[in-house]
């Protein structure tokens, strides 16, 4: 017997956490992931012509943020991309003795973990800390920096709620106290503008599947000159500084990708952030115990976070995102590589959020297929779940 129910519409609106692959990225991959299968390091005909695909897609990346080729590294993601930066210029720094590193608090797990990890070393480290934002205001970082900073790493726009630095102040600020600056782009590429010259960025992380790319591709912008200890030993690929065979498809997959986010990134910044506004709008209307996350101004045009006030209400997080899960309707409540942990964000801790309300919180992200009937559909769900979750809560 069919089953003859109609399916339940379903709304992705995680697209922070990744992105479906673009049916014109797949098209341009295809022919490396069969046909064109040699090495690129090897120097024979197969090898070459893997070679060229690779080399091309590295300019493609270069041009679009403003670098040259050789300034781009290919790594399997942003956490490689992170990792490498602060490993390799901490480890190069305390060769001329400098030890000291400064992160904000609202880092991604990828820069804060590693951090973490060089305190074994003996490597100093200090957090910047926000403003109720989420902002880093340049003029704490220039009351940190010390004549031995090694790095300053701010990232470029924050995953959970949207907030753009002003990475370019930062980095003016890190290279006055002699220190590298490192940025994590890897909400930012291809969403906003970004040109790694103009902003003064010596190291800068990325990665594909946040831009409609394949998984398991990004890349980390080296300024030429700057000094880097090589985090994956074992090959002299990427000229030295990232061993491993390349992936050409993914590589091709990742430029092709960045190549159609530049064609669209104005009509689609302001399609996004006029959905983000109705989102915001909507949920403004319906909802009279709800914080909004983040700059409204100074923020990426697909993110929209929100917090229940835990001194108006008391909401559980995981049973909002749950129902909505239910409806149809998929978010998240932050950032996706630490989804199911017991822990509060730590964003919202540091900018002042308690612990109660940091947990009752639904991160909002839109995308290319995000229409507003999704966007109302999403709010008619959100208002179904809270009213089933508050039922449930203790007064």
């Amino acid at each position: 017997m069919f089953n003859t129910m109609t399916p339940m519409r379903t709304i992705y609106l995680d697209h922070s956490a990744t992105t479906p692959l673009d049916p014109r990225v797949l098209e341009a991959m295809t022919p490396f992931l069969s046909g064109v299968h040699g090495n690129p390091s090897s120097i024979h005909s197969f090898g070459r012509e893997a070679r060229q695909a690779l080399e091309l897609a590295r300019s493609t990346i270069a041009t679009v943020i403003g670098a040259m080729p050789g300034e781009v590294v290919l790594m399997s993601g942003g956490t490689e991309a992170d990792n490498t930066a602060l490993w390799g210029a901490m480890l190069a720094g305390r060769k001329k003795g400098k030890n000291h590193l400064l992160v904000s608090a609202i880092e991604h797990h990828a820069v804060l973990e590693p951090s973490h990890a060089l305190k074994d070393l003996g490597i100093e480290v200090e957090e910047i800390p926000v403003d109720g934002f989420g902002l880093v205001d340049p003029e704490e970082v220039r009351k940190r920096i010390r004549p031995s900073t090694a790095l300053v790493s701010v990232m470029h726009a924050n995953n959970e709620i949207g907030t753009i630095q002003p990475i370019g102040d930062i980095a003016r600020l890190a290279h006055e106290g002699g220190a590298l600056f490192h940025t994590d782009a890897v909400q930012s590429l291809g969403k906003i503008p970004l040109s790694v010259s103009e902003f003064g960025i010596d190291l800068a992380s990325f990665s594909a599947h946040k831009i409609y790319g394949p998984k398991g591709i990004g890349a980390l912008y080296i300024r030429k000159g700057t000094v880097m200890e090589p985090l994956l030993r074992g090959g002299s690929q990427e000229t030295n500084r990232r061993g491993g065979t390349e992936s050409v498809a993914l590589a091709v997959g990742f430029a092709r990708a960045l190549e159609l986010c530049q064609e669209m990134l104005d009509s689609e910044a302001a399609r996004q952030s006029a959905l983000r506004e109705e989102l915001r709008q909507s949920i403004s209307s319906n909802f009279t115990d709800v914080l909004f996350n983040g700059s409204r101004d100074q923020a990426l045009p697909n993110i929209l976070s929100i917090s229940f006030d835990s001194r108006k209400v008391r909401i559980d997080g995981d049973a909002l995102i749950m129902g909505l899960d239910l409806r149809g309707v998929a978010v998240t409540s932050g950032s996706a590589c630490t989804s199911g942990t017991l822990e509060p964000s730590h964003v919202l801790k540091a900018m002042g959020r308690d612990e109660k309300t940091a947990r009752a919180t639904v991160r909002f992200s839109v995308g290319r297929s995000t229409t507003s009937d999704d966007v109302a559909t999403a709010v008619e769900a959100l208002k179904e779940v809270y009213r089933t979750a508050r039922s449930a809560s203790p007064a």
